[in-house]
């Protein structure tokens, strides 16, 4: 079976998300650290969903309890990548980091890029349906960064929330689509340099393997000793995710499907605008592991 798994980031979590995740050690563990008795009711509230902290260390542990429950039912995948926090689960996936320092490291990211979000509120935009050139002028007018390009249409900049309105007016009036995400920081951005510095700082004391399976990062480098691996999950704190040039990179293992675990289907609709030929799904698209396991095995021939 040659298949890819991504793994989901922040600003799509739902109380719905992920319907046939049972409640494992994992998923207690992860509502214990969160003092949530019910992580379903939690994400019901707007505000509490929303808070970085919340966010970035329930989707690690869920996300990481989800791959815990699919992996016995399926063999290795040929490609594996994160989209930012998601990049904390995929690495354990790899073998890179134990699932429980990943758990661990979820809320000390969140607390470090609080710390920097404190003295500069900001947050990200998506922006979509103008040239790239058109994007980079309304990016560099409003003084914003490149957080994330997911295609050369389609990015989400980063940077002050005053920024960020203003880059947001100027794209609507020049037809763009604009979705602010429910993020309040300005993740991958220079606005996070402290937080990656002090990051890696934290992982400097955490043990890294190289990794088992082929990983990519948000820098679109393959990932293949333990000390690259390190220095790839604090760098893309303050850097840019080049998301599509990961997808070309776990395009060319020639895998045969795409199978995106997190919240959502994001990642695996714009997998499929691009490479309509190579199927992609989402976790959240199944009612049970089994299923997901199935809908894997059906292409594991083709």
């Amino acid at each position: 079976m040659s298949f890819a798994l991504v793994f989901s980031g922040q600003g799509t979590q739902h109380p719905a998300m992920l319907p046939w995740l049972a409640d494992d050690e994992h998923v207690r563990d992860t509502c214990a650290r969160l003092g949530v008795d019910d992580w379903r009711r939690a994400l019901a509230d707007p505000d509490w969903a929303e808070r970085n902290d919340n966010a970035q260390t329930l989707l690690t542990g869920l996300a990481l309890a989800a791959w815990g429950q699919l992996a016995p039912l399926i063999s290795s995948p040929a490609a594996v990548a994160g989209y930012s926090v998601g990049e904390l689960a995929a690495f354990s996936a790899a073998g890179v980091i134990e699932p429980a320092t990943a758990a661990a490291l979820a809320p000390l990211r969140a607390e470090a890029m609080d710390r920097c979000a404190a003295r500069v509120p900001g947050g990200l935009l998506a922006v979509s349906g103008l040239s790239e050139s058109r994007l980079e002028q309304i990016r560099d007018e409003a003084g914003l960064a490149l957080a994330i390009r997911n295609g050369n249409d389609s990015v989400i900049l980063g940077g002050p929330r005053a920024a960020l309105d203003h880059a947001e007016r100027k794209a609507l009036a020049a037809g763009a689509q604009c979705t602010r995400l429910r993020v309040h920081v300005a993740s991958h951005t220079p606005w996070m340099r402290e937080a990656a510095a002090g990051f890696a700082q934290t992982l400097a004391q955490v043990p890294f393997h190289a990794p088992r399976v082929v990983l990519f990062s948000n820098a679109r480098d393959r990932i293949r000793d333990a000390a690259s691996a390190r220095t790839a999950l604090a760098a893309q704190i303050a850097t840019t995710v080049r998301w599509d040039e990961c997808m070309e990179n776990v395009m060319a293992r020639q895998v045969r499907c795409v199978l995106e675990l997190g919240p959502g289907q994001a990642l695996a609709r714009m997998w499929n605008q691009r490479w309509p030929t190579v199927p992609a799904r989402a976790c959240d698209d199944f009612r049970s592991a089994a299923a997901i396991a199935a809908w894997l095995n059906s292409h594991a021939d083709r």
